[in-house]
């Protein structure tokens, strides 16, 4: 196991992984959470340095596939993102680096993304897969089609609460080309401190929500010794023809484009700070040369849940995320029994 890598691993873990394997700690219940990766054919961040500064190199419309890679039943993009062959390395996908004084994953590079608002589950206008087509795609159960929306909705709401970014337009077939302007910053505003929900948000611009430009890609579910626990999907996205990001987060302090290659080479330099699903998502995404191979990719994404287990083994604890062999912890020292 390396230890030179940039693995998230905070020091408290093993006593807590102790407690746990002991009997004497609950594990508290994940709240249910989304994130994007969002991706365009274009230039990476100016910095050239691996993705560790800088701010964005100017921005070029991304590239949107004929097939998504959402659930059965999604239309492919009409207007509003368009085809394109992929750049050198292929696509490049946008993050974000929390700030250091962040209570969970503070400095280590992520998506956008958070946690489902209750009122996410409000009913918006929608457009692409039904509900319970979607609840099927998730894992869900039948009948929670509801929640089903309330994760696609919490996925293009913190995009565009985070990045700027808003997956949805005026008609089922496009998407809004520009959300700049100090209009679209008072909503988004309203949005970050709750007082507006997103299905507030959408009636009143009269637009539809594009759940079809969504592809899912993963689920990985906080550990149980984590005090705060996320059950997160990972979805992709292409960056729509026209939308900027930009850094709308007051939790991160710096934005990137980057190759997926890059970033992984720069966490196994040790010099990119990131939580397991980050840096598995991305050697994942390091495989496909374009947006529009990645979108067709996800229809056919297992998305049967990551959670880890801690076992004693020969006097040890180990720590270790099924299927992903690379996040493996050897704890000297254990005792108690064994959990998952």
């Amino acid at each position: 196991m390396s230890t030179t890598n940039g693995q998230w691993y905070p020091p408290e873990w093993p006593e807590r992984i102790r407690l746990l394997s002991a009997g004497e700690l609950t594990p508290v219940t994940p709240r249910r959470a989304a994130t994007v990766l969002l991706l365009r054919d274009g230039p990476v961040g100016r910095d050239g340095d691996g993705g560790r500064g800088g701010e964005p190199a100017p921005e070029t419309p991304a590239a949107a596939p004929e097939a998504t890679g959402a659930p059965e039943g999604a239309e492919a993009p009409v207007e509003g993102v368009r085809d394109g062959a992929g750049g050198p390395g292929g696509p490049a996908v946008y993050m974000l680096r929390r700030r250091a004084s962040m209570a969970f994953a503070g400095g280590a590079y992520a998506y956008p993304g958070g946690s489902v608002d209750p009122r996410d589950e409000r009913m918006v206008t929608w457009a692409g897969p039904s509900r319970a087509q979607w609840a099927r795609r998730l894992g869900l159960d039948p009948g929670e089609a509801t929640q089903a929306q309330a994760i696609v909705c919490a996925a293009v709401r913190e995009t565009f609460e985070e990045a700027g970014v808003l997956l949805a337009g005026p008609t089922p077939h496009t998407v809004v080309a520009d959300t700049t302007g100090d209009d679209w910053e008072a909503d988004r505003a309203a949005l970050v401190a709750r007082d507006l929900s997103f299905a507030e948000f959408l009636d009143r611009r009269g637009l539809v929500l594009r759940s079809d430009l969504l592809g899912c890609w993963a689920r990985w579910i906080t550990p149980e010794f984590e005090p705060r626990r996320y059950d997160t999907w990972f979805f992709v996205a292409a960056l729509p023809r026209g939308q900027r990001t930009r850094n709308a987060s007051t939790e991160a302090d710096r934005t990137v484009w980057i190759r997926p290659g890059d970033a992984a080479d720069g966490y196994d330099r040790g010099e990119l700070l990131m939580m397991p699903p980050t840096i598995a998502t991305l050697r994942q995404l390091r495989a496909h040369g374009s947006v529009a191979e990645a979108l067709a990719a996800a229809a056919d994404r297992d998305l049967t849940p990551v959670l880890a287990q801690a076992r004693v083994e020969n006097g040890e604890l180990v720590l270790s995320w099924p299927g992903h062999d690379e996040f493996t912890k050897h704890i000297p020292g254990a005792t108690g029994g064994s959990s998952t």
